[in-house]
């Protein structure tokens, strides 16, 4: 998959990751590899949230079980890259980006309000990982992980339009691309203000 062009043309991300990041990511390997450790590692148990709270949602179920095998044989990836390395998996860190997400989650209303944000946030989580990892199988100097970014790059293209693809299969199309209008414009405001404030996304 080709995402040279416009981040937002493909993933519909307001705004793309200050190419400075990758110049952090070069300084720190061991926490960048940690950090991107426990996102998979989160993506893998919310996938497992998803299919245990909508199991009654057959297609939900099928497309998200090997979802959960793919996230964790991903977290496995990472640590033995850290591994081979001699880096150690550090502590989790508290996410603020995914914090922020969580905040704009509806909670109250009906549940198929409270369904559609939480299939949007992993849909939206995925086009950010993809997008950072195209920022790294671009920029890092080394030729070895920039391939490695590249093949989970890839992955995370395809998890992100599954999420939409379920989200429009138990909801009107048209509600869900409102929403998802929303939540691209709520993104960018997060986006934007950790940036200036220096915060780390992993």
């Amino acid at each position: 998959m080709d995402l040279s062009q416009d981040t937002k043309n493909i993933l519909g991300l307001q705004l793309p990751t200050d190419p400075r990041w990758i110049n952090l990511a070069e300084r720190s390997l061991e926490d960048i590899l940690t950090d991107h450790a426990f996102c998979e590692q989160k993506a893998a148990t919310t996938c497992i949230t998803l299919i245990t709270r909508y199991s009654d949602k057959e297609k939900l179920v099928k497309e998200l079980a090997p979802i959960v095998t793919e996230e964790w044989g991903h977290f496995r990836l990472v640590l033995a890259e850290l591994h081979k390395r001699k880096l150690k998996l550090g502590k989790q860190r508290k996410d603020l980006y995914v914090n922020k997400l969580l905040e704009f989650q509806r909670k109250g209303g009906n549940w198929e309000d409270r369904f559609l944000d939480q299939l949007l946030t992993m849909a939206l989580i995925e086009a950010r990982s993809c997008e950072r990892f195209k920022r790294l199988s671009e920029g890092l100097e080394d030729e070895y992980l920039r391939n490695f970014y590249r093949r989970f790059m890839e992955s995370e293209a395809g998890h992100y339009t599954l999420f939409i693809d379920l989200a429009e299969t138990y909801m009107d199309k048209e509600i869900v691309r409102k929403r998802w209008k929303e939540w691209l414009d709520f993104e960018a405001d997060v986006m934007e203000t950790m940036e200036v404030r220096g915060d780390r996304i992993h």
